[in-house]
């Protein structure tokens, strides 16, 4: 029989104060910055959606192509008891695990979307009977206690998200991840891949602006959740790569000088014209690379797959 479960580590105000906090400290930096995770309200990812679906954008298509076609043999590497994914969203994609790993009892999705956990998982227990849910509305980026499950234990990080993070950040989370598993456990981890610059700027600056559009959503955050005063109109979306960090920057680009309020931080920010705020940075990834990091969390690379076009990869990395 199946069972849903669905817990709360998240303070019900912790996103408000994570926001203010990030504003904060964002628009008082040098050079100014807002985290990528506050693109994300109800217009944001319907944006990012459609991001998914354009042309320019392969990191989502060539992802799902491998975990179609090599769902079976992760599952062969490990038959996970348990999958835990970090960042779950709608659990679509990862239904193809789901259906490969057939000793699976539990799945643990973790997300801080609460309508997301509760809808994903109660579509999943209906559908697959005897798979037991536990969602977890947490912060994965803010430390985790997984609830008690068997082993072993398959966590996954999917969708190259962890190219969000500086690389100090990716040394913690990765630490983090490695002291949430135990010996015969695994972490399954999607990385998109290093290619020729036009390639990874197009994913980036869409012909149909729908990306400027999602960049841009996140001065409409600001303003509705703090009472700023940005005008999105007044900024320019900008994508370029870093070829000495081997990462995409985006950017907001003010189109003039202009000073913008947030009342609820008692902040005035001034912007010189042609100053950037940057949004998100997007690292890409080696083998070597993406080995090297796993290695320094405790974490040996197993298996390495690619799409066909080795545009994107999914690795598996054992506890050492």
């Amino acid at each position: 029989m199946s069972e849903f479960h669905i817990t709360r580590t998240l303070p019900e105000d912790a996103m408000a104060a994570a926001l203010r906090a990030d504003v904060q400290k964002g628009l008082t930096s040098d050079p100014k910055t807002l985290p990528p995770k506050w693109f994300y309200d109800a217009r944001g990812s319907e944006l990012f959606e459609q991001i998914t679906e354009l042309p320019e954008y392969y990191p989502t298509r060539a992802e799902r192509e491998i975990l179609a076609g090599r769902a079976a043999e992760i599952a062969d590497a490990l038959p996970a008891r348990t999958l835990v994914e970090l960042g779950s969203g709608s659990s679509e994609k990862t239904r193809h695990l789901i259906d490969a790993l057939r000793r699976l009892h539990t799945y643990v999705p973790v997300d801080v979307s609460d309508t997301a956990l509760e809808q994903a998982g109660r579509a999943l227990v209906a559908e697959r009977p005897g798979l037991n849910v536990h969602a977890l509305i947490a912060d994965f980026t803010a430390g985790l206690a997984l609830p008690p499950s068997p082993g072993p234990r398959l966590l996954a990080f999917l969708g190259g998200t962890i190219g969000n993070l500086l690389p100090g950040e990716r040394a913690e989370f990765l630490a983090s991840v490695r002291a949430l598993l135990s010996p015969g456990d695994a972490l399954l981890l999607g990385t998109d891949l290093v290619k020729a610059e036009d390639v990874l700027v197009r994913a980036y600056d869409d012909a149909a602006g729908v990306t400027a559009a999602f960049n841009k959503n996140v001065l409409n955050v600001v303003n509705r959740e703090l009472g700023a005063d940005f005008d999105p109109d007044a900024f320019d979306h900008v994508a370029l790569w870093d070829p000495a960090n081997e990462w995409i920057e985006m950017r907001l680009r003010s189109r003039a000088e202009q000073t913008v309020k947030v009342p609820a931080l008692d902040l005035a920010v001034h912007f010189a014209a042609g100053e950037e705020l940057r949004t998100e940075v997007s690292a890409k990834f080696r083998k070597d690379r993406v080995s090297a990091e796993l290695a320094a969390a405790g974490l040996e690379l197993a298996r390495w797959w690619t799409d066909g076009e080795e545009r994107f990869a999914l690795s598996l990395s054992v506890v050492v």
